[in-house]
C-alpha cells in the first residue's frame, strides 16, 4: 500500500543522502525510551505482586487471582481502548494512561510502606493498572506508523519485541531485589517509571494520528467497522489464524516446560536458567529480525519461520523434563520476533490510520486470548498424560499457523 512516508527524514535530504536511521528519530525514541522504562516497572511487579500477596494473605489462591484479575481485564478493554486510540487524540489518551498509572502504584506504594495495603487495594489498583494500560498499548501501536518512515516500520516493531524481551529478562530480578530492600519499593519504582513515560510523551513533538474526518459513531458501530476491516482483509484474516496458534503455542510450551522441570524434581534454580534461556532467546532475535525481514520475502519468512518453530518444538519435547529441552525451544522463541515484526509491521502499512488502533486491539484480542488459556490448557494436559504427548499439542498449534502461511491467498498474493 503506498502512503506519503512520515516520520524523519522524509523530505529536505539531497539526492543520493542516506536518509536518518531509526536511532536518529527523535519522536519514536521518545516513545521507545518511555515506555522500556514503563514496560521495566510493570516486569517488577511480576514477582513482587504475589509476594506482596502472599505475604499479606499467605494464600497462593489470592496471589493467583490478583494476577488473573490484571489479565481478565486486559482482555475486555482490548475493543474498547481500540476504539478510544482511533476516536481520541492518542497523546493525550496515553499522557491520561500514564497519570492513571502512575497515581495507583504510587497511592499502592503509600499503603504497603503504611501496612494499609489491603487485598481489596491491591485488585483495585492492578484492574485500573491493567485497563490502563490496554489502553496505552493500542495507542502506542496504533502511533508508531506516524513516526517512522514506512521503509522503518519493521525495524521499529522489532526493536518494540527486543524492549519487551529485554524487560521480561530484567524487571523480575529487580522486582525481587527491591522487595527484599523494602516492600514498598517495586511499586513506588512503577510509578516513577510512569512519569518518566509521561514526560516522554509530552516531549513528542509530531502528532500520532491523522487528521479524522469521519462523524464520531457509537462504540458499538466503531468496534464493528473495525472488525469488518480486519476479517475483511486477507492478509489481517491471516495474521488473526497465524498469530493466535503461535501466542498460544509459545505461552503454553514455556508454561509447559517450567511444569515438567519442576515434575522430574530440577533444582528450582536451573528451572529459572531455563527460563532466562526463553527470554534471551527472543532478545537475540529481537536483534536480527530487521536483518532477517530484508533478506526474505513475507511470505517466504513466514512459512520458513512457522515450519522451522514446529520442528524445533517437537525436539524440544522429546527433552521434556532435562533443562536441554531449553536449548530448541529458546532457538524457536529467537525466530518469534522477526515473525512479530514483519506481521505487524505490514499490518500497520496495509490499515488506515483511522482504523489502526480498533484493527491492533483485534489482533491483540485474538493473540492474547489464546495464550491466556494455554497455562490451563498445558496443566491439563500434564495432568493426564506424561510431558512429551502433552506437549505435542503445542508444535501441532505451530503447524496449523504454518499451513495458514503455505496456503493462506492474503500471504502468496503478496507482492515484494
Amino acid at each position: 500500500m503506498s502512503r506519503p512516508a512520515v516520520g524523519e527524514g522524509t523530505a529536505g535530504t539531497a539526492d543520493g543522502d542516506r536518509p536518518p536511521g531509526l536511532w536518529r528519530n527523535r519522536d519514536f525514541n521518545l516513545l521507545w525510551t518511555g515506555q522500556c522504562l514503563s514496560d521495566l516497572g510493570g516486569a517488577m511487579l511480576e514477582l513482587a505482586l504475589p509476594l506482596l500477596v502472599l505475604q499479606q494473605t499467605g494464600s497462593p489462591a489470592q496471589a493467583g487471582l490478583v494476577g488473573t484479575a490484571g489479565l481478565v481485564t486486559t482482555l475486555l478493554c482490548r475493543l474498547p481502548a481500540g476504539v478510544l486510540a482511533d476516536r481520541l487524540d492518542r497523546r493525550h489518551l496515553m499522557i491520561t494512561c500514564d497519570m492513571l498509572r502512575l497515581a495507583g502504584y504510587a497511592l499502592l506504594g503509600w499503603a504497603v510502606a503504611a501496612g494499609t495495603a489491603s487485598l481489596p487495594v491491591i485488585l483495585a489498583v492492578v484492574i485500573a493498572g491493567a485497563a490502563a494500560t490496554a489502553v496505552f498499548s493500542t495507542a502506542e501501536h496504533a502511533s508508531v506508523r506516524n513516526l517512522v518512515r514506512p521503509d522503518q516500520l519493521t525495524a521499529a516493531v522489532a526493536r518494540n519485541e527486543a524492549r519487551a524481551y529485554a524487560v521480561s529478562l530484567t524487571g523480575p530480578p529487580l522486582g525481587g531485589l527491591l522487595f527484599g530492600l523494602g516492600r514498598a519499593l517495586p511499586f513506588l519504582g512503577n510509578a516513577l517509571s510512569h512519569l518518566l513515560s509521561l514526560v516522554a510523551v509530552v516531549c513528542i513533538r509530531r502528532p500520532l494520528q491523522e487528521t479524522r474526518r469521519e462523524a464520531a459513531q457509537t462504540a458499538a458501530v466503531s468496534v464493528a467497522q473495525g472488525l469488518r476491516f480486519l476479517l475483511g482483509h486477507p492478509f489481517l484474516r491471516a495474521l488473526l489464524v497465524i498469530a493466535a496458534p503461535l501466542n498460544m503455542a509459545f505461552t503454553g510450551m514455556i508454561f509447559a516446560m517450567t511444569l515438567a522441570l519442576l515434575q522430574a524434581g530440577v533444582a528450582p534454580a536451573l528451572v529459572g536458567l531455563a527460563g532466562t534461556i526463553f527470554a534471551l532467546g527472543g532478545f537475540l532475535g529481537a536483534l536480527v529480525a530487521p536483518a532477517l525481514q530484508r533478506r526474505l520475502r513475507l511470505p517466504v519468512l513466514m512459512r520458513l519461520l512457522c515450519w522451522t518453530t514446529a520442528a524445533l518444538m517437537a525436539v524440544s519435547t522429546l527433552l521434556a523434563g532435562s533443562v536441554l529441552g531449553a536449548i530448541p525451544l529458546a532457538a524457536a522463541v529467537f525466530l518469534g520476533p522477526t515473525a512479530n515484526a514483519a506481521l505487524f509491521a505490514h499490518q500497520a502499512a496495509v490499515t488506515p490510520d483511522h482504523l489502526q488502533g480498533r484493527v491492533v486491539s483485534g489482533v491483540l484480542l485474538a493473540a492474547g486470548s489464546a495464550a491466556a488459556l494455554a497455562p490451563a490448557l498445558a496443566g491439563a494436559l500434564l495432568a493426564r498424560f506424561s510431558p512429551t504427548p502433552a506437549m505435542l499439542v503445542f508444535p501441532a498449534l505451530v503447524t496449523v499457523a504454518a499451513v495458514t502461511a503455505t496456503r493462506s491467498k492474503g500471504l502468496r498474493g503478496m507482492s515484494d
